[in-house]
């Protein structure tokens, strides 16, 4: 775990109010107070969990994995699904038993889940015992609220004014190799689906200086993979004085020297450019997969989404990808059963799912999110019907996985070597985000190396180094 120190330029009110959590705890006797964080969603949450434990740790904190151990707990949570909400609720549940055996404990809840107004009345009226809820604007002010509440009454702020974005949060990374470099907040899309415009506000996008520096220190601390993100991070830059869009911004981060590869997600459609296209196939450090989530194969369920293209444009945007990166591999996102999707509609996502051929999906059965939309839309299809559909495209795609996979054996990749397995394998994903197996040493950890592959098993392909 590595702790950005360079605080200085953070906002010094913050550090200030870090400096008297500390005082007050020491005046309390806790000593080596410990702090828990459970992350839910996707990996813009993981990201912001990483900057909350860094002003964790500045505020005294040290982390740890037992939640039995925590004088501060915190709940990261997401709002897309209805699943990880009932598990946020049961989760903060729990900590009822803590407080109990722990007096000095604070609970705080934040993140997506915790934006929306009826969801945080839910927690002030039903759960007395949490303490801080915050929103997904107000995590640099993390310090001053628990100053506030050790010093007074329950902290609830939810604020969502577009500020501008806050830069030299400290940060500590939950791994060394590789990392998640947020270049934008919130969504201008409004797909009707999507609560995400509501409770992450509107597109705002970093400095690109401010990215490159990040970037840098990533890679002079030895990171291999730097993963880019944002709600949309084709729409980066869009409206800001710098001209620096999207593109441009991956060609800067593709010069930084070193040896590491660049990823990105997630990639709207509507805003996928040439221009894009064309920097993916000049840049050699930026890897050939790329997340497009094209959620319906139905040109009418496609506008009843508000998604902005049809699936005419999106087959033409694969083709123009595939003719300058004849090698590129595409994964995607689906929603299956969105309101007023008919059966006929389903087989259209079936058909573009074959002709396409992804290297995996992530797949969902539509969740209605109270305030959007979607959630209003007139939805006769049971859920037992939905499940049905959803298994025959879990089918349809395993197949073509494994088409795609055995078509790579007696290829060569390039793969960043993560892990050990139990079985004494070094793992590690290649340059089209395969998973892959093969004998070595552990000093190939951290390092890339040539694969050729030789068999694939259980969604893993296996193979042997090249000298």
């Amino acid at each position: 775990m590595t702790l950005n120190e360079k605080t200085n330029n953070y906002l010094p009110e913050q550090c200030a109010y870090a400096k008297r959590v500390q005082a007050i705890l020491a005046e309390r006797g806790v000593q080596n107070p410990q702090a828990h964080i459970v992350t839910f969603g996707c990996q813009q949450n993981v990201s912001d969990s990483e900057r909350i434990k860094g002003m964790l740790l500045l505020c005294g904190y040290s982390l740890t994995e037992d939640i039995t151990k925590a004088d501060f707990i915190l709940f990261n949570t997401c709002a897309v699904r209805g699943h990880a909400e009932d598990r946020v609720y049961g989760n903060v549940g729990a900590t009822k038993k803590y407080k109990k055996a722990n007096p000095n404990l604070l609970v705080s809840v934040c993140g997506c889940m915790a934006q929306q107004q009826s969801v945080a009345d839910k927690f002030y009226k039903s759960y007395p015992y949490v303490d801080i809820v915050f929103g997904t604007q107000q995590h640099h002010r993390l310090p001053e609220f628990i100053y506030r509440r050790l010093t007074s009454k329950r902290v609830y702020e939810l604020t969502l004014d577009n500020a501008n974005i806050v830069e030299h949060v400290p940060i500590s990374r939950d791994g060394t190799l590789k990392g998640w470099l947020p270049i934008m907040y919130g969504c201008n899309n409004f797909c009707t689906y999507c609560i995400v415009p509501y409770v992450r506000g509107r597109e705002r996008s970093r400095d690109p200086q401010e990215i490159i520096k990040e970037a840098t220190d990533m890679v002079n601390n030895g990171f291999k993979e730097i993963m880019l993100l944002g709600q949309n991070v084709n729409s980066y830059g869009k409206g800001e004085s710098h001209g620096v869009n999207f593109a441009k911004l991956l060609r800067m981060i593709n010069d930084i020297e070193g040896d590491f590869r660049i990823r990105f997600m997630t990639s709207h459609p509507k805003d996928c450019t040439e221009e894009l296209l064309d920097t993916i196939r000049d840049c050699k450090k930026v890897e050939r997969h790329i997340h497009l989530p094209f959620q319906s194969g139905s040109s009418k369920i496609l506008k009843q989404m508000n998604r902005y293209y049809d699936r005419e444009g999106y087959l033409k945007l694969i083709a123009a990808a595939r003719e300058r990166l004849p090698d590129v591999e595409f994964t995607s996102d689906i929603i299956v059963g969105f309101p007023g999707e008919t059966y006929e509609d389903f087989c259209e996502t079936l058909s573009l799912v074959k002709e396409v051929k992804f290297t995996s999906l992530f797949t969902f059965i539509y969740s209605p999110r109270e305030g959007t939309p979607a959630a209003v839309m007139p939805d006769p299809i049971s859920r037992e019907e939905k499940g049905k559909w959803f298994d025959e495209l879990l089918k349809t795609q395993d197949e073509i996985s494994k088409e795609l996979n055995l078509s790579l054996v007696g290829k060569t990749v390039r793969v960043l070597c993560e892990e050990k397995t139990s079985e004494g394998l070094i793992c590690g994903k290649s340059e089209y985000y395969s998973s892959v197996c093969f004998e070595g040493s552990d000093d190939m950890i951290g390092n890339f190396v040539a694969v050729r592959i030789e068999k694939y098993h259980n969604n893993t392909l296996y193979g042997a180094v090249i000298n």
